[in-house]
C-alpha cells in the first residue's frame, strides 16, 4: 500500500484491495500502548494508519482503499462518510440494521460495533481502510480495547446470518463500493 501510494501519479488508477488478514493487532498512529490489554500470542503490529488499536483476523473483510481523493475533489471526512454509508448499505442489503456514530467513526448493530475505518492520506492519496466482521472468533477483541473505548462490544453478521462468508460479502461490497463512488466496474473488476 505504501509503495503504491508512494509511486502514484496523476493518472494512476484508484485501487480497492479486499482481503483476510491472519491473526493481528494493529496499533493506530497516534495509539496508546495502555489499550493493548492481553495480546496474548497475537503479534502487535505498529501502523500509520489513524485510530487506535484494532485486530484483524479469519473471517473478517478487509478493505485497503487505495484513492486518489484530491482528485475527486473529496476531504478525508467525507470519505469516512461515504465508507460508512457504504458499509451501512452493504448491511441492509442482508436486512441488518446498522448506523455511524459521530463521535466514534465506525459502523454499529444495536450499540455494538461491527465495523472499524482507519485511512491514512499522503500526498492527498489514501490507504488502509475498513475492516467489517462477517464470520470470525471475535475473542481477541477482548485482549484489547477496540478503538481505544473501554468495553466496547463487537459483534459479526454471523450473529445475524449463521452461514454468510466473507466471500459473499465481499461481493456486495465491490457492487456497494463501484456504485458508491461511481466507477466502472471494468477499472475494479480483473
Amino acid at each position: 500500500m505504501k509503495r503504491f501510494t508512494s509511486e502514484r501519479e496523476e493518472n494512476t488508477t484508484d485501487q480497492l484491495w479486499l482481503l483476510e488478514h491472519l491473526p493481528v493487532y494493529t496499533q493506530g498512529q497516534a495509539g496508546k500502548s495502555t489499550h493493548v490489554l492481553d495480546a496474548k500470542s497475537i503479534p502487535v503490529v505498529q501502523s500509520d494508519r489513524g485510530g487506535q488499536v484494532t485486530y484483524h483476523g479469519p473471517g473478517q473483510l478487509v478493505a485497503y482503499v487505495l484513492m486518489d481523493i484530491r482528485r475527486r475533489n473529496m476531504g478525508v471526512r467525507t470519505l469516512v462518510c461515504k465508507l460508512e454509508q457504504l458499509l451501512i448499505n452493504v448491511l441492509n442489503h442482508y436486512h441488518i440494521s446498522a448506523e455511524s456514530r459521530c463521535e466514534a467513526p465506525g459502523v454499529y448493530v444495536s450499540g455494538k460495533k461491527i465495523a472499524s475505518i482507519g485511512l491514512r492520506v499522503k500526498n492527498g492519496c489514501t490507504y488502509h481502510g475498513i475492516a467489517l466482521n462477517v464470520s470470525m472468533d471475535l475473542t481477541p477483541f477482548s485482549g484489547i480495547n477496540p478503538c481505544g473505548y473501554k468495553a466496547l462490544e463487537m459483534t459479526q453478521m454471523s450473529h445475524f446470518i449463521p452461514e454468510i462468508t466473507t466471500e459473499i460479502v465481499s461481493q456486495q461490497f465491490l457492487l456497494e463500493f463501484l456504485t458508491m463512488f461511481g466507477y466502472n466496474t471494468h477499472a475494479f473488476i480483473h
